[in-house]
């Protein structure tokens, strides 16, 4: 078996890691147990490109157990616990190829690493596995039947592909589903980027203003966590629907040139390029910091910043000090990749369960239904969504009501008035 991870001594302890986060997954739990009963995905082949984390590490093993050859790579390349790299080749036999902090051309060779694998369903976030496909090795990409895309970055890439005709077959937006952007880009985001912050920086939060760039699921997320910890919030939006929810919200929305010289801390989750650029930068308090909690690396104009500053160092473990002419300094966290997996570990194992079950669930919908499917970008299945609630309900012991014969009756009809 081929593969390409950090050191092998270190999978005992991936391992344990790998069994605590399944604690706390019982809804893929489930779906694995049943996989395992019935192969359901026996004789596919899936390439995976994600962040290679313990929630990532139990989705290849219930994919494993339903019968499919599955191999890995990273969608970041800050995001790889080495750890659990180690402990998917070593204990699970699943072929890896991701260490943390790899450069630029180790990743997109890791990611032609699972191409390798000829897969017949690929697993994105962020889309890098499906456009290096559609631009390295395009016959190969008319021969895989369908993906499922995980974050929102990644959706408006392949919506994009979409429009222009040039995608070569159909993607799953799992990001859409309810049951992954309500709670794991709101819930999820929301905690883990603190998180992120708190371990880089070890600031509180309380009486300092945060700006929040980007009032999507995740900003929302972002923000109500902060005002949570005490932190007086500024949202930046370009959207008035979103501008306006978030002033009746009891947030304060300004253009980001005015809120440059109010934040204390700087939160980018947009999923678009700049947001931050050297015109924000000329006007932020000494001691600024910068992050970002968006897909991608350039949210946050780090060019820009790198050109501006006389004198750059590390100053603690993610966290690196630009000192401006004027003298005053920026801190920049996790290199301006995602602040959530580079200084922390991700999101909460009881939200991947849900975004991951939805990933499993599409995989074994797409080996059944991909003959129907065209070359778009689809939501997941509404059933599949209402499902993956159900279980999650069950696994947490809470019951809700069934609609009766007569109010769906009701719901049915036009002639039933007052």
């Amino acid at each position: 078996m081929e593969y390409d991870v950090k050191d092998l001594g270190l999978a005992d302890e991936g391992r344990r890691r790998i069994e605590w986060a399944e604690r706390d997954m019982p809804v893929l739990r489930m779906i694995k147990e049943r996989f395992c009963r019935e192969k359901p995905l026996r004789g596919m082949r899936v390439g995976a490109c994600l962040h290679v984390t313990t929630e990532t590490a139990n989705l290849m093993i219930a994919l494993k157990e339903g019968g499919a050859q599955v191999a890995l790579c990273a969608s970041n390349p800050l995001s790889t616990q080495d750890d659990v790299a180690a402990s998917l080749v070593k204990h699970f036999e699943i072929p890896v190829f991701a260490i943390r902090g790899e450069d630029k051309e180790t990743y997109y060779r890791h990611i032609n690493s699972v191409l390798d694998l000829r897969p017949h369903v690929t697993l994105d976030d962020g889309a890098d596995l499906i456009s290096t496909l559609h631009a390295e090795r395009t016959e190969q990409a008319r021969e895989v039947w369908a993906g499922a895309e995980e974050t929102t970055t990644g959706v408006i890439r392949l919506r994009s592909m979409a429009e222009k005709g040039v995608l070569l077959y159909p993607v799953i937006a799992v990001n859409n589903a309810m049951t992954k952007h309500l709670f794991d880009n709101r819930f999820g985001t929301g905690q883990s980027t603190l998180d992120g912050i708190m371990r880089a920086t070890n600031v509180l939060f309380a009486g300092r203003k945060v700006v929040v760039a980007g009032y999507g699921m995740c900003g929302r997320g972002v923000a109500s966590r902060a005002r949570g910890m005490g932190a007086h919030v500024i949202v930046l939006e370009t959207d008035p629907l979103r501008a306006l929810e978030a002033v009746m919200e009891g947030y304060e929305v300004l253009p980001g040139l005015e809120a440059a010289s109010k934040g204390d801390i700087f939160i980018t989750v947009t999923g678009n390029i700049h947001v931050l650029r050297r015109e924000h930068f000329e006007r932020m308090k000494d001691g600024a910091i910068l992050c970002n909690s968006g897909h991608f690396n350039v949210e946050i104009d780090i060019p820009a910043l790198q050109e501006m500053a006389v004198s750059r160092r590390s100053v603690r473990e993610n966290v690196e000090e630009f000192t401006l002419p004027d003298g005053r300094s920026l801190y920049l966290l996790a290199e301006g990749r995602l602040v959530n997996l580079a200084a922390a570990e991700g999101h909460p194992a009881s939200v991947m369960d849900m975004s991951f079950s939805n990933q499993a669930l599409c995989v074994e919908y797409v080996k059944e239904r991909h003959a129907e499917l065209d070359r778009v970008v689809y939501d997941v299945p509404e059933a599949v969504d209402r499902e993956i609630a159900r279980l999650k309900l069950r696994s947490m012991g809470v019951s809700i009501d069934e609609l009766t014969p007569e109010q769906e009756e009701y719901l049915a009809s036009w002639e039933m008035g007052t």
